[in-house]
């Protein structure tokens, strides 16, 4: 009788913890595009009260947000790419520059969404493995570019800058300038690389032949 309900139990938990495993993913899943939906339908908010979805349905349509803010940013990049309007974002921008504080919020966010965005961006390009944070251990990095000029002539043997990204969120990390010397380079990609790290090596990226 023992031996039955210990099976018993185990198969319960077998079955809770595969119960687990596909829902888990699924419910964080629907977690994130439900946030995403639900910040971009606050986008209606700009729009006159006349032309809002719960006007013309009689309720509010969820996802109405992200077809207009693809919209804008459509809109945006088509009229920003002719001459009036590439004059008209270098005015917006020299304005902004002039206004204390917002100044140096503003410019070193377009620095950065520039080089991550733009087609000559070359920031997170390449996976590495560096030593860190001591030298008995390794951590995947991503290559940023080179030191400043003002760094670099401070070292005795080149050096790269990379990012040290944190598990299980990404978005927070560290900023190295490390040896090129002591840098290992990885035949994974940059996303293979994210996965790997967000599953804390769970998620293993599958060897190129």
């Amino acid at each position: 009788m023992w031996g039955l309900r210990l099976i018993q139990t185990i198969m319960l938990k077998r079955y809770f913890i595969t119960g687990l495993l596909i829902w888990v993913p699924l419910a964080i899943t629907l977690w994130v595009l439900n946030l995403v939906v639900g910040t971009m339908d606050q986008t209606l908010t700009l729009l006159p009260l006349e032309w809002h979805p719960r006007t013309f349905f009689g309720r509010d349509i969820p996802g109405m947000g992200v077809i207009l803010t693809l919209l804008v940013l459509l809109l945006t990049g088509i009229l920003a790419t002719n001459f009036i309007g590439q004059r008209l974002v270098r005015w917006w921008d020299g304005l902004l520059k002039r206004i204390p504080v917002v100044n140096s919020i503003y410019s070193s966010v377009k620095q950065v969404s520039d080089t991550l965005f733009s087609s000559g961006g070359q920031a997170f390009r390449k996976a590495v493995l560096i030593r860190y944070p001591h030298d008995q251990v390794w951590t995947i990095a991503f290559v940023t570019g080179n030191p400043a000029q003002d760094c670099a002539q401070h070292f005795s043997e080149e050096h790269i800058s990379v990012y040290v990204p944190t598990t299980p969120n990404p978005t927070s990390g560290f900023f190295l300038m490390v040896p090129k010397s002591q840098i290992v380079e990885l035949s994974m990609s940059v996303d293979e690389a994210l996965k790997y790290i967000v599953s804390m090596g769970v998620v293993v990226p599958q060897v190129r032949q």
